[in-house]
């Protein structure tokens, strides 16, 4: 069985002064993969600025926009269509030999292969005092113990909007034991890397129908390497494996390498920006 899936991406920004210049990435179109495929794309804003498409340094596909003329106020509007086949986040076979797979682990071509998804970030770095907040059980399979550490964050933090913002880091959310996907994901990632898994911290978009915990924007979950069966998807904010539900954009190190915008406004004065996200379904037939 297939969905499909209509996203609307909506984001408006009102400055206080003329913005005289202005340069934006957007990293929002759903990744082409094995279980996605586009249908249609639309995207525009409100001043008629050029929309260019590029390529960012891991792969996935970004719009470009520089307005030429000033402005005080802009919007930008992304609707996406695409087909989604269902997913089985448990269609794999587990490895047998417990053992040898933590060997892979040390390993040192493993090792550099995986260097990125390996290494502690600005946001991935755990507090010398909560260093061992979770060890791995290496009596048990890798994926039983990054099932178990999806549990853990999910029960370790509890699910707050407007308590942390973009620039949070573990320090603060370890004590106050509060936040939203990102801070989840974050949570997740550094806890697998200190045990020697790889993790990668995706975005995306997630259909809330069935009670998802998420935002009004973009979702984040992880991703985990686990030798002899590859990249598993975890979703720490709501407990569970990521599925059909989960539309994936990008992933990178950390937010820093999926923030859904970014940009650089020569201007003066405050600014106010918003942004909403609509994920809405229906079964193919």
């Amino acid at each position: 069985m297939s969905l499909e899936y209509s996203i609307v991406y909506k984001a408006e920004n009102n400055y206080q002064n003329w913005v005289e210049q202005a340069h934006w990435q957007f990293l929002i179109i759903p990744e082409v993969n094995n279980n996605q495929e586009f249908v249609n794309i639309d995207f525009s804003n409100s001043v008629g600025a050029t929309n260019q498409f590029s390529i960012n340094g891991y792969g996935f596909k970004t719009i470009r926009v520089h307005p030429k003329q000033k402005f005080k106020n802009i919007s930008f509007e992304a609707t996406f269509r695409l087909i989604k086949k269902e997913v089985n986040p448990f269609d794999f076979n587990p490895s047998a030999d417990i053992e040898q797979s933590y060997q892979k682990l040390n390993e040192l071509n493993f090792k550099v292969d995986f260097e990125a998804f390996l290494k502690t970030t600005h946001f991935t770095r755990i507090p010398q005092a909560q260093k061992s907040m979770f060890d791995f059980e290496k009596d048990i399979s890798i994926f039983e113990n990054l099932q178990n550490l999806n549990h853990f964050v999910f029960n370790y933090l509890r699910f707050k909007t407007n308590v942390t913002d973009v620039k949070t880091t573990l320090d603060e959310i370890i004590v106050e034991r509060q936040g939203v996907c990102q801070d989840f994901t974050h949570l997740f990632c550094a806890v697998a890397r200190k045990n020697d898994i790889p993790a990668r911290y995706v975005s995306g978009y997630l259909h809330q129908g069935n009670g998802y915990f998420g935002d009004s924007q973009m979702h984040a979950w992880a991703e985990a390497y686990i030798p002899k069966i590859g990249w598993v998807g975890f979703d720490p904010t709501n407990n569970l494996l990521a599925n059909t539900n989960h539309i994936k954009v990008a992933h990178g190190k950390d937010y820093t390498d999926c923030s859904p915008l970014k940009g650089v406004v020569y201007t003066t004065g405050t600014n106010e920006t918003s942004h909403t996200v609509q994920v809405l379904s229906q079964q193919q037939q």
